[in-house]
C-alpha cells in the first residue's frame, strides 16, 4: 500500500542531534512506526497491534521511512551501492541525499544516466529535472512562549520543512494478512494526519490530507534471487537473519528520542539506515527491540522490521 501525506502546513522531523535549528528530510520508520502505535492505542487496538508486530517473530505489517514526493516524482535514498554516478562537469551527483524512483530504476537495472536532464535542489538535497522545483525548503519559525500572567516572555525558534504545492511525503506499509489489518491501518494513519505526524503539533505542524493506494508500479522492480537488499526502512536484524556484513554497502545511524507523555530518555540504538544495501540469501525481516529506560513501567519498543527490494549485488 503506497501512502501520501499532503502537508497543510510546516513539519517538523526532529535531527538526530536535536538542535531546533536543524531538522531531518526523512521521518525515519521507527517513528512511523512509534506513531501509529500511539494511533493504535487512541483507536483501542494497542495489544493487538503489539502481538501482531513487535511481539511477533514475522511482523504482520512493516512500515518504510517517509520520503519527499512532488507532483508525480516519488524520490528516495538510492541504493548506496550504486550511487554516485560517475563524476560529471554538469551535475554534483553527491549532493543529492534523493532521487527520483525512476532514476533508482535506472541504477538499479543497468541503465545509464542522462547528465543533461538533471540538477540537484540544495534546499532539498533532492535531484530533480532541469527547470523543475524542489518538493520542499528548509524554514526557521520564531515562537514566543508567555506565561499565565504576561509577566515572562520565552523566544525561541525551530526549524521546519515547508512543502510545495503537491508536493509531500510518501511511505509504504507491507500487509503480511491485508484483510485483517488494511482497515486499521488506514484508521491509524487517518487519525494522525489529523492529529499531525513529529514535532510542535501543539502549533498545528505536522497535519496533513492523505491518500491511499494499491497501486505499487510506481515502485522500483525487484530482481528475485539477486542476493543484494535495497532498504527503505531503518533495520535492526532479528536473530534468524543471516546477513553476511562482510559484503554489501551500508552505513549506521545511532537512534535515541524520549518516551512521548513521560520525557525519560529511550536507549539508544544502533540501526542500519535507509538507501544501505545488505547482502542475505533470504529477503531480512528485522525485528522491534524494548528500548524502555531503566525499571521503566512497560516496554517501549523501537521498530527495526526490514522494508527492501532485492537488487543485483554490483557497485558504482
Amino acid at each position: 500500500m503506497i501512502v501520501k501525506l499532503y502537508p497543510t502546513g510546516p513539519w517538523r522531523i526532529g535531527p538526530d542531534s536535536g538542535d531546533r535549528d536543524r531538522v531531518d528530510r526523512v521521518y525515519h520508520s521507527d517513528s512511523v512506526y512509534s506513531a501509529v502505535s500511539t494511533a493504535m492505542a487512541r483507536l483501542g487496538m494497542l495489544d493487538e497491534w503489539l502481538d501482531a508486530t513487535a511481539r511477533s517473530a514475522d511482523p504482520a505489517v512493516r512500515l518504510s521511512s517517509c520520503f519527499p514526493f512532488h507532483g508525480e516524482t516519488m524520490f528516495v535514498v538510492p541504493p548506496r551501492s550504486l550511487w554516485p554516478p560517475p563524476p560529471s562537469a554538469k551535475v554534483r551527483w553527491k549532493g543529492a541525499r534523493f532521487v527520483p524512483m525512476s532514476v533508482a530504476g535506472d541504477l538499479v537495472h543497468g541503465r545509464a544516466i542522462s547528465e543533461e536532464n538533471w540538477t540537484v535542489d540544495g534546499a532539498s538535497e533532492c535531484l530533480i529535472p532541469q527547470g523543475a522545483q524542489g518538493p520542499f525548503r528548509v524554514s526557521v519559525r520564531s515562537n514566543a512562549a508567555v506565561d499565565r500572567h504576561g509577566a515572562a516572555v520565552e523566544q525561541h525558534s525551530s526549524a521546519c520543512l515547508e512543502f510545495a504545492p503537491q508536493a509531500g511525503m510518501w511511505m509504504t506499509a507491507q500487509l503480511r494478512d491485508s484483510e485483517k489489518w488494511k482497515e486499521p491501518v488506514t484508521a491509524a494513519l487517518r487519525l494522525l494526519a489529523d492529529s499531525g505526524f513529529g514535532g510542535e503539533r501543539s502549533r498545528g505542524w505536522g497535519r496533513a490530507e492523505i491518500s491511499f493506494s494499491d497501486d505499487d508500479a510506481a515502485l522500483v522492480t525487484g530482481v528475485a534471487g539477486s542476493g543484494a537488499w535495497w532498504m527503505l526502512s531503518l533495520f535492526h536484524p532479528a536473530a534468524e537473519d543471516s546477513i553476511d556484513w562482510q559484503r554489501g554497502d551500508y552505513a549506521l545511524t545511532t537512534r535515541t528520542g524520549r518516551v512521548e507523555d513521560f520525557g525519560d530518555a529511550k536507549r539508544p540504538t544502533r540501526m542500519v539506515a535507509e538507501g544501505s544495501v545488505i547482502v542475505a540469501q533470504a529477503e531480512p525481516r528485522g525485528a522491534a527491540m524494548d528500548v524502555a529506560p531503566e525499571n521503566f513501567a512497560h516496554p517501549v519498543y523501537r521498530a527495526g522490521f526490514a522494508v527492501a527490494v532485492a537488487i543485483p549485488w554490483r557497485v558504482a
